[in-house]
């Protein structure tokens, strides 16, 4: 070793010094070569190492599996780690879509398809990208809703960051760990209010992972770029509470100050560790923390609520496209909502403020167009003192109505729209009425996933006897009615 120092400290450079000459670990000669495996490679302090040999076949950023090539194999090490064979990423993606489609029940396709998205990103997005309209409904709703709610079952990896009180005061630490550095969307849920389901708790991962995956399908947004977080504060679901495969905090939800706090911490730890141009969706937070959340971060970072904003804006726009069969401007419509929270309450006022823009009328005004029942009856403003601040702009004159159908009876709407997370509330007698004063009635039944429809598209198109224009939150087949075909529409997911 004397000598090898002393060649190294009369040489220019440590850039200069041959390896060759010098003998590695206390006197074991290089016999192997391992130490100038790579001398042909440029190596700097300063360059980012990418996995190679066993560890790249499992990093799912970077394993191609058999779709390494030859040349590819060699530069990795992975001469060995593979069979011989080479495929394409086409016929790898044909084998796998030849293999979910013999799955029978979707949560196996759904389970299959989690497991490819952890061994192999790209190939997982190739497959939703070109044959997204037949995986959109496993990645997404309505399969994550059964997902989510054997989350704990049917865990096998983590994917996104857990951020849970046991965290406090540790949320700046916990991010660092994430790996990614240049993050540009962060998709969170507190899991209270997952899809139409209630609260799931710490299982609501499913949500800002599977939205995610639609940000890079859909959106074409970097995987990299993109981090489903769940806040755990606890769950009021008493069976995930007793269930021993339960993933999350086993206590109730927490509350008011504690709950703020951690929030609070989150979202500066988020601006501190990626800057202020990161934007931040709150996806299934229920009603009561939604707006407050909203409200209170909207001016000081990128944030918008997908079930406020996001349904709104998508909802508007099946609407208006609706309107080129149903005819008439949007003014000269008349709006019925079943459902009076986040998603309800964003669509009308969105829909409230394209009429007053469109017309150079006060949104006070237009809002007068538009009716929402809740669980209680017709929001009246007999119902004002007793109401929620988000829902007491929607309190118009009219006596008390204390059911859906008697609302539709009284106002007429031409356009039925459900956000209630209640299943079959749309009934044959509601449709029937709604289509009694309407040659086309547009009824979008929205809620997901699909237990929790208002109606299903054979019912909407039966009970309209075919005039009914008709949309839902998750995909429903084509329906025969009457030697015709229809096609129902998918609107959004909410």
């Amino acid at each position: 070793m004397e000598s090898a120092f002393k060649e190294l400290g009369e040489k220019a450079s440590v850039l200069d010094f041959d390896p060759k000459s010098a003998v590695v670990g206390g006197g074991v000669e290089d016999i192997y070569g391992e130490d100038t495996a790579t001398e042909d490679q440029l190596v700097t302090p300063w360059t980012y190492s990418v996995a190679s040999g066993y560890s790249l076949l499992r990093d799912p950023q970077y394993n191609k599996g058999l779709a390494f090539t030859e040349k590819e194999r060699d530069a990795h090490y992975l001469r060995g780690l593979l069979p011989p064979a080479t495929c394409s990423q086409q016929l790898q993606e044909k084998k796998l879509m030849n293999t979910i489609r013999q799955y029978q029940v979707p949560l196996q396709k759904y389970m299959a398809l989690t497991e490819l998205q952890e061994r192999n990103e790209r190939l997982f997005y190739k497959l939703l990208i070109d044959n997204v309209e037949e995986l959109l409904p496993i990645v997404y709703t309505p399969t994550v809703g059964e997902a989510c709610q054997k989350f704990g079952s049917i865990f096998r990896r983590p994917q996104g960051l857990y951020i849970s009180l046991k965290e406090k005061g540790k949320v700046l630490e916990v991010l660092k760990n994430w790996p990614e550095r240049t993050v540009q969307v962060i998709v969170v849920t507190d899991g209270e209010r997952i899809l139409g389901l209630g609260d799931l708790g710490c299982q609501g991962m499913g949500i800002p992972v599977g939205k995610l995956a639609l940000y890079t399908a859909l959106g074409g947004v970097r995987p990299s770029a993109c981090l489903p977080i769940t806040i755990d504060v606890g769950t009021n679901n008493k069976q995930l509470l007793e269930d021993e495969f339960y993933i999350g905090l086993r206590q109730k939800r927490t509350t008011g100050k504690e709950y703020a706090d951690l929030l609070d911490e989150f979202m500066s730890a988020v601006k501190q560790n990626y800057g202020e141009k990161v934007v931040i969706q709150f996806e299934d937070f229920a009603n009561h923390n939604a707006f407050q959340l909203l409200e209170k971060y909207r001016r000081t970072h990128l944030v918008f609520n997908d079930d406020i904003q996001g349904t709104a804006a998508v909802v508007l726009a099946g609407v208006v496209a609706a309107l080129r069969l149903v005819g008439g401007s949007l003014s000269e419509h008349k709006f019925l909502f079943l459902g009076a929270g986040e998603a309800g309450t964003g669509i009308a006022e969105l829909i409230a403020l394209e009429i007053s823009q469109k017309t150079k009328t006060p949104v006070e005004e237009t809002r007068k167009k538009i009716w929402l029942v809740d669980s209680k009856g017709l929001i009246v403003s007999s119902r004002k003192d007793s109401l929620q601040q988000f829902k007491k702009p929607w309190a118009h004159e009219h006596e008390p109505i204390d059911n859906l159908l008697d609302a539709v009876k009284a106002i007429k709407p031409t356009v039925l729209i459900g956000s209630s997370g209640v299943g079959r509330t749309f009934t044959k007698e509601v449709i029937e009425a709604v289509s009694s004063f309407n040659e086309k009635p547009l009824i979008l039944a929205l809620s997901n996933p699909t237990s929790q429809s208002e109606c299903t598209a054979e019912e909407a198109y039966t009970w309209s006897k075919g005039r009914t224009i008709f949309a839902s939150g998750s995909p429903f087949d084509p329906v025969e009615y009457n030697g015709k075909v229809y096609v129902p529409g998918q609107v959004i997911q909410i």
